[in-house]
């Protein structure tokens, strides 16, 4: 179920993206002034994304209730195996994440106290794109029902602000995908492969 993820968001990234070239309303500026535009025309056409906004609607939904049943999966999985406590941070998470960040900056020498499977800033980062992962799907819910799901949109602010949450988790996913793999290779083949069948491979015991 981990390992589905990756391609799931990734058609999901890639299917938006031809949903955004519809109405690419986002960029960084200050009034009518731009200082940079998501996704401008010339990406979009050297990616061919632009129209094919009825391919892309099509893909999009159709692999958001794979991903939603996914989660679903995932999250069932780790209450009713108890794995949820390997995941959940604690009151000193946050400390002890600053300190895994720099070291693994290299700007601190000691090595950040382990508690479990995984440390501290994995914790932190595990938990909070579980709950990145649950705002996509009800923002994404949201912005394609309005109407039907009137009061999830109402909830969430609006037509306009749940379509602004949905693109940013969305930055956040790609963001997060990007540093986690990074992170996998950096620490070996071993746990790169452990991660895609999806359970720890035993090290040799040297004779």
């Amino acid at each position: 179920m981990h390992w589905m993820n990756f391609p799931l968001i990734a058609v999901m990234i890639w299917s938006g993206l031809r949903i955004y070239w519809a109405n690419d309303v986002y960029r960084i500026g200050l009034g009518d002034w731009t200082l940079f535009a998501f996704f401008p025309d010339g990406f979009n056409e050297r990616l061919d994304l632009n129209r094919h906004l009825a391919r892309g609607m099509a893909f999009h939904f159709t692999f958001a209730w794979l991903f939603t049943i996914n989660g679903l999966l995932y999250v069932l999985y780790t209450w009713r195996t108890g794995e949820w406590r390997f995941l959940a941070p604690d009151r000193r998470s946050l400390k002890e994440s600053a300190q895994v960040l720099l070291h693994d900056l290299h700007l601190r020498k000691e090595s950040p106290p382990t508690n479990g499977r995984y440390n501290a800033a994995q914790r932190l980062s595990y938990s909070l794109i579980i709950v990145l992962g649950g705002v996509a799907v009800l923002t994404g819910f949201a912005i394609y029902k309005p109407t039907q799901l009137s009061f999830l949109t109402t909830i969430l602010g609006g037509y306009e602000t749940a379509r602004a949450i949905h693109f940013a988790v969305t930055i956040a996913f790609l963001v997060f995908f990007f540093v986690h793999v990074l992170q996998v290779i950096r620490a070996g083949w071993r746990n790169c492969w452990s991660m895609v069948v999806g359970y720890e491979l035993d090290r040799k015991v040297p004779r």
